[in-house]
């Protein structure tokens, strides 16, 4: 069983659909493609989970992959343009 340490924060990335870029039917998004909260300059190198939300929706597990610099939404390249995007990761 892994030890969480008892601090966690979160930190949020937002964007548009229309900023990412599709690859095939999916539609990738790096750190340059968002606006970040307050004083963050990239993606978090260490983080408990990512939580992905489209229109504020909250989004599935598997619909969407993270390797550590881009957040790829699967078939997220049939979604109209304007639909907001909200990448939030738990982090320690």
């Amino acid at each position: 069983m892994a030890i969480i340490k008892p601090f966690l924060d979160s930190e949020r990335f937002a964007s548009t659909i229309g900023d990412g870029t599709i690859a095939v039917d999916d539609l990738t998004f790096v750190f340059a493609d968002t606006t970040p909260d307050t004083g963050l300059t990239a993606f978090p190198t260490s983080y408990v989970s990512y939580n992905l939300y489209l229109n504020g929706i909250p989004q599935l597990d598997g619909d969407s992959t993270f390797d550590g610099t881009t957040l790829t939404i699967l078939d997220g390249a049939s979604q109209n343009a304007g639909v907001p995007v909200m990448i939030e990761f738990t982090v320690n």
